[in-house]
């Protein structure tokens, strides 16, 4: 089979592209490297001259002046000139509902052009889209990135790209793709209430992890216990940063030299991936309900994580033992659970094996590589 991966986010898509190769099929990844995180792809659209420095002074005056980017309509370009290698495959998956991410009639163009060119074409439901983006402003109660904005309205400026999905012209877009598309795909819990009243909604299938690149070394306590927060600039409120900063400040305080803390700002990921070996406990978001690449990764290298854990996650896996711990935006909440785990090490321990057991049970790249063959050929 012959398989178009467009978009990438956190290395999903590599990572089922490896479980795909693996599986016998042929499949390309086309994408803009996820940033800063500088993810491998085969075709890249990544903007390269809006970078340079006289060309990238002038792009930030127009952002500044008339709120519009012209990297994004480089990226466009750049897919518009490789289009001719994208026809005629099986199955193309989007990595989001706009995974070229460029100017939104530009994006219909493109994208209408792949569903001309090619027999099935499949959505995932990973990270903000229209859906998502309605169902929580619509609960605000629920656990979600938009809380810190719900709480704090002066966070516009960070909140406006997310905002941005909600704009006409962004509906735009999704209603063009959600009627041509063959279905749309929950890639973890937090997605799955937004979409599953939708006509195309096919399920949930949880992340690919590869284990095969994330080795497993039992935790090993000896003189301190190191604790490890990254932090992503773009995404500081939404992962609740601020009540992990502050929870570390009191642990310190409290236990002094008994424990290590390690902060790293925005780095590419295998930066980010090698920095935390020596982590423990590993501080990832306070927002969700399940957990993403970050967490996940971390987990299966034994890694006690602070992340996504609540009951529904509990429910859906049948878990009787903590896996991983549920983060709250809550500093005391945080304290309490830190100095629990930094009190009785043997059980940072046990955390961690039974960490790694669950991702290789539940998100075995193979297995889930299988499981999107599967909803692709019954579609």
């Amino acid at each position: 089979m012959r398989i178009l991966l467009i978009g990438e986010y956190s290395r999903l898509h590599n990572s089922l592209k490896e479980g795909l190769l693996k599986l016998g099929h042929e499949v390309v990844i086309v994408a803009n490297s996820d940033g800063f995180k500088d993810f491998p792809v085969d075709y890249s659209i990544d903007y390269k001259y809006s970078k340079t420095k006289i060309i990238n002074i002038a792009r930030q005056i127009i952002v500044r002046l008339f709120k519009y980017d012209f990297a994004k309509f480089e990226q466009g370009i750049r897919f518009y000139l490789l289009l001719k290698k994208f026809k005629n495959f099986d199955v193309v998956q989007f990595i989001n509902e706009t995974p070229i991410k460029t100017n939104k009639n530009l994006e219909i163009f493109l994208l209408k052009k792949i569903f001309e060119t090619n027999k099935k074409v499949f959505i995932l439901s990973c990270g903000v889209d229209y859906l998502n983006m309605k169902f929580d402003m619509e609960n605000k109660s629920k656990k979600s990135i938009l809380q810190p904005f719900f709480q704090d309205s002066s966070l516009t400026k960070e909140y406006n790209s997310l905002l941005e999905y909600l704009k006409e012209n962004h509906k735009k877009a999704h209603d063009f793709v959600l009627k041509k598309c063959n279905g749309i795909i929950a890639t973890d819990l937090d997605y799955v209430n937004a979409i599953k009243n939708h006509p195309k909604y096919l399920g949930l299938i949880p992340y690919p992890i590869n284990l095969n690149k994330l080795v497993f070394d039992e935790l090993k306590i000896e003189n301190k216990i190191v604790l490890f927060l990254g932090i992503n600039e773009w995404s500081y409120n939404q992962k609740g940063i601020n009540y992990f900063e502050k929870a570390l400040e009191i642990i310190k305080k409290k236990y002094g030299n008994n424990v290590e803390i390690i902060i790293a700002k925005t780095l590419p990921y295998n930066d980010y991936i090698n920095l935390y070996n020596k982590a423990h406990i590993l501080l990832d978001q306070t927002f969700s309900y399940d957990q993403g690449y970050n967490a996940l990764e971390a987990m299966a290298k034994g890694k006690v994580v602070f992340t996504g854990a609540e009951n529904e996650f509990i429910d859906y896996y049948h878990l009787t033992e903590r896996v991983a711990v549920n983060a709250k935006a809550d500093v005391d909440y945080l304290v309490n659970e830190l100095s629990f785990l930094i009190e009785n090490p043997d059980e940072i321990i046990a955390i961690g094996k039974r960490a790694r057991a669950f991702v290789e049970k539940e998100h075995n790249y193979l297995k889930i590589a299988d499981k999107y063959l599967e909803v692709w050929h019954n579609c």
